[in-house]
């Protein structure tokens, strides 16, 4: 089966690995993953934060946006410990039954055509709005680390819900294709920072829900 479609090489533990190790293994490699594939797109946010904070008078303005950035991506390391159980079972099953590995394709396919799909929804719009503004105004009480630290865990949040479906599409075809990865946080990127981002995260789909109806065909098709 193509590496890509195969989940048991990004989620089985190695041999003589315990599964809390290779769930560390996993959290750490994907904590890596995420600080190559968000930090081009949240750079601009805590340039916005940093500025924030040094207008209204915080002392330390660079301590708190290392301390906002830092809670971000605590948010999308949880993230990734959160999907590792789900992945090393589907990963097990796969690997223990070969009618459900026949299936895995397809169900690729799919999950990447629902992907491209969320794209043109409002709910991925209304958090793409959040995070290409956000923080942009004033924070309140700046010279706090707690604020510091709530504004980076609602950025993640916002952009953990705004990139749900590219996240999806990573997991399942791309968490170890240096391409795919490339290729998410480029979109990732230019969604969240082009002055049409809603436009281009509808191209985005597009070209998604084009990949996702390919992979479905080549597997009916028997390719």
């Amino acid at each position: 089966m193509p590496g890509g479609w195969s989940m048991s090489m990004a989620w089985m533990r190695m041999p003589g690995q315990t599964w809390a190790g290779a769930g560390a293994s996993f959290a750490g490699m994907w904590g890596v993953m995420m600080l190559a594939m968000m930090l081009p797109s949240l750079v601009p946010a805590l340039w916005r934060y940093h500025q924030a904070a040094r207008a209204s008078g915080a002392t330390r303005p660079g301590r708190l946006t290392v301390l906002m950035g830092a809670a971000y991506f605590v948010v999308w390391t949880v993230f990734g410990i959160a999907a590792f159980p789900f992945g090393a079972a589907l990963a097990t099953i796969e690997m223990r039954q070969p009618a459900l590995a026949r299936a895995v394709p397809i169900a690729a396919g799919i999950i990447v055509l629902m992907g491209g799909a969320l794209q043109f929804t409002a709910w991925k719009q209304r958090h793409l709005a959040c995070c290409r503004n956000s923080p942009g105004r004033t924070p309140t009480s700046p010279s706090i680390a707690d604020t510091a630290w709530r504004e980076g865990l609602r950025l993640a949040l916002h952009c953990g819900c705004c990139c749900a479906g590219l996240t999806a599409i990573l997991l399942v075809i791309g968490v170890m294709d240096l391409r795919i990865m490339t290729a998410v946080a480029a979109a990732i990127t230019v969604e969240r920072l082009a002055p049409s981002g809603e436009r281009v995260a509808r191209v985005i789909g597009g070209v998604a829900v084009g990949a996702g109806l390919f992979l479905i065909g080549r597997v009916i098709c028997g390719g």
